[in-house]
C-alpha cells in the first residue's frame, strides 16, 4: 500500500504511477475550477483508489467524472485499471510528486 508516508521520492516512482498522477494533474484544474479535487490515494495492482474533495463529494456528476478518469488512465496505461472511490478519512493521499 502506497501512502503518504510510505510514498516514494519522484524518482523512485514506478512509470505506472508517474502515468496515473499525470491523468490526474490534467484534470485537477477543471475539478479546481468547480470547488473540487482528486487525490490519489492508493495503487493496488490494477484498482487505482482516490478521493474526490470540496465539492466533488456531493456534486451529482461525480460519477462521469471518475468514470471519464478511469477512461483516461486506460488510453495512457493501454491496460485495463479500475479507478475506486474512497470516502472520508479512511485512508490518507499518497505524498504528492516531487518535480
Amino acid at each position: 500500500m502506497l501512502q503518504e508516508a510510505e510514498a516514494a521520492p519522484a524518482e523512485q516512482m514506478s512509470e505506472k504511477e508517474k502515468l496515473i498522477r499525470s491523468v490526474i494533474d490534467e484534470i485537477r484544474p477543471n475539478l479546481r475550477r468547480d470547488g473540487g479535487d482528486c487525490e490519489l490515494v492508493e495503487i493496488c495492482g490494477n484498482k487505482v483508489m482516490v478521493r474526490l474533495t470540496g465539492a466533488c463529494v456531493l456534486c451529482k456528476l461525480s460519477s462521469a467524472t471518475l468514470e471519464g478518469i478511469q477512461a483516461r488512465l486506460v488510453e495512457k496505461l493501454g491496460e485495463f485499471v479500475r479507478l475506486v472511490p474512497v470516502a472520508g478519512a479512511q485512508a490518507r493521499p499518497m505524498a504528492p510528486a516531487r518535480h
